[in-house]
């Protein structure tokens, strides 16, 4: 599958059933894949297809940061156009052009294309239809974005699709003339855990491998694979000539670039034979083995790939439980150079969006159970993760269960009273980094065998939901009783959630990945997920 066609708007007979009204929406959390990209290399030129293609028109107005005085009192933005070059005859440097000669527009391998920018800022525009329009969970107008948990991988068409998508949830005319830049979290390569990490993980590097070349011996000589060789092995590389899930390019490296192609103009198409229905079909249903088996089947694959970042989902959540700042606010919140509640007075995050991409997505459903014969995530595609409250009563301003972003409101500004004893918490910036003021812990990433009674309770009448691409998934360790709302499975108390994800979040994840480097690399047994 290559670009997502997402689905209508809910109707209000959909919102009833998805939303209960004695259900309270307390926080958002999405998972969002890039857009639509060019290829990460210049595959298959022997078959026609230009290395260059020119569909990235950022390249003609891009913007950096500059410095203006020496004192670093000042600052302002420069802007520039991107061309690109390449080798041309005798190694001589000549500027690289698209299929029909352009010269500018042009993308470098693997970049969101204006197709991406268009998806990814429509996919905002949904989640401001849901969350702000029909439910009225959050603001319409915003003064700063500090209760928005926004986090990006290091890759440019992540953090790129992120900010096209909170352009379209919140665009300049729903922001007021004062909003300062919004925060968005990043982190260096070797401690990114927002995508599973081979390239910075040991051990992952080691399963994975292992994973894939039982994938390889697995179907290697199928009938599947040779009906692949007789539709496209004519266009392998003299190196490799036969089509296989190891060969040179990889199976996985033909399917990005039929799917980079079908997403975008008949100016970067393939010859027909690599869009043959059932070949796809193929291409898909081994790729999807070889790269998302091992998080099925291993807790280790799936401890050391994802579990870090389902840690830190729920740590999330929990942090809105306890109300602590643990849901994302300490990093978000506070004045340049401090640490704390949001710069408009927000105490609490209520939506999140992390950029990230394909194996983020499949990686952190098929850990919890909830990706059975599912095809390889298109782009554009997303997960969002909703926490909600079990009401005790009735709200004057909730509807369809929603909780009113203006009752919200209300509540921190009485909340915002208390600044003695937000200090006392939280402290600031400085005293935090020089370890005077420790961030609070609360009930985090302790395990839920760890907590006592007391701390049991505070996650009694919270529950999780999950969906993907607008389906509602189920996590198959809520299906039994006393672990979801009463009538409906999808619901998952966070009790029993936290402690399906507490049996891979690692307590070390740099230590995990350095583990267990000559154990092997196969369960004895399949150790189901989701459970």
């Amino acid at each position: 599958m290559t670009t997502f066609i997402p689905r209508g708007p809910y109707s209000k007979e959909e919102l009833d059933r998805l939303y209960p009204k004695d259900l309270e929406l307390r926080l958002v959390q999405i998972l969002l894949r890039h857009g639509e990209r060019s290829p990460v290399s210049g595959r298959f030129q022997n078959a026609g297809l230009a290395p260059y293609w020119p569909y990235c028109n950022a390249a003609k107005r891009m913007t950096n940061a500059i410095m203006t005085e020496t004192d670093w009192s000042s600052w302002d933005e420069l802007k520039f156009r991107r061309r690109m070059e390449t080798f041309g005859e005798d190694d001589l440097p000549v500027i690289a052009a698209g299929p029909n000669g352009e010269i500018d527009g042009v993308c470098q391998f693997g970049e969101l294309t204006d197709k991406g920018r268009e998806t990814t800022l429509a996919l905002g525009r949904r989640f401001r239809h849901l969350y702000v329009d029909q439910l009225g969970f959050m603001p319409k107008l915003i003064q700063d974005a500090d209760l928005i948990y926004l986090r990006s991988t290091p890759l440019a068409r992540a953090l790129e699709s992120l900010q096209e998508s909170f352009e379209g949830m919140y665009p300049a005319s729903t922001r007021t003339a004062s909003f300062p830049p919004p925060t968005i979290i990043t982190r260096s390569p070797q401690d990114e855990t927002l995508f599973p990490n081979d390239s910075n993980c040991r051990r992952f590097s080691q399963l994975s491998r292992a994973f894939a070349q039982r994938t390889a011996d697995r179907w290697n000589d199928t009938p599947d694979m040779e009906y692949l060789n007789t539709l496209i092995s004519k266009w392998m590389p003299q190196s490799s000539k036969r089509v296989a899930v190891d060969s040179h390019p990889r199976l996985s490296g033909i399917m990005d670039t039929i799917n980079s192609t079908l997403a975008h103009g008949p100016e970067t198409r393939l010859p027909s034979k690599f869009y043959d229905q059932k070949g796809r079909a193929i291409i898909d249903k081994i790729g999807v083995e070889e790269w998302f088996s091992g998080f099925r089947e291993s807790n280790e694959y799936r401890m050391v790939g994802v579990g870090g970042l389902v840690g830190d989902i729920v740590s999330r959540m929990v942090g809105s439980v306890e109300g602590n700042g643990n849901d994302g606010l300490l990093e978000i919140g506070g004045e340049t150079g401090d640490m704390g509640k949001g710069r408009g007075g927000e105490t609490n995050i209520r939506f999140g969006m992390s950029g990230c991409h394909d194996t983020t997505l499949a990686a952190v459903l098929t850990s919890l159970g909830a990706f059975e014969n599912e095809k390889w995530p298109p782009y554009t595609s997303h997960i969002a993760l909703e926490l909600f409250r079990k009401m005790t009563g009735t709200p004057t301003e909730l509807v369809a269960g929603r909780s009113s972003f203006d009752e919200e409101k209300r509540s921190q500004t009485q909340e915002s009273q208390k600044q003695s004893l937000w200090a006392s918490i939280f402290g600031s910036a400085k005293n935090i980094a020089s370890g005077s003021v420790p961030a609070p812990q609360g009930i985090a990433r302790r395990k839920i065998e760890e907590l006592n009674t007391e701390e049991r309770k505070k996650l009694d009448g919270y529950y999780v939901r999950i969906r993907y691409n607008d389906r509602v998934m189920v996590v198959p360790g809520c299906r039994a009783v006393g672990k979801h709302l009463d009538g409906d499975e999808s619901f998952c108390t966070l009790e029993a959630f936290k402690r399906i994800a507490d049996g891979f979040t690692p307590k070390s994840w740099k230590q995990a990945c350095n583990s267990n480097l000559d154990a092997p690399e196969f369960p004895n047994t399949i150790e189901k997920a989701g459970y």
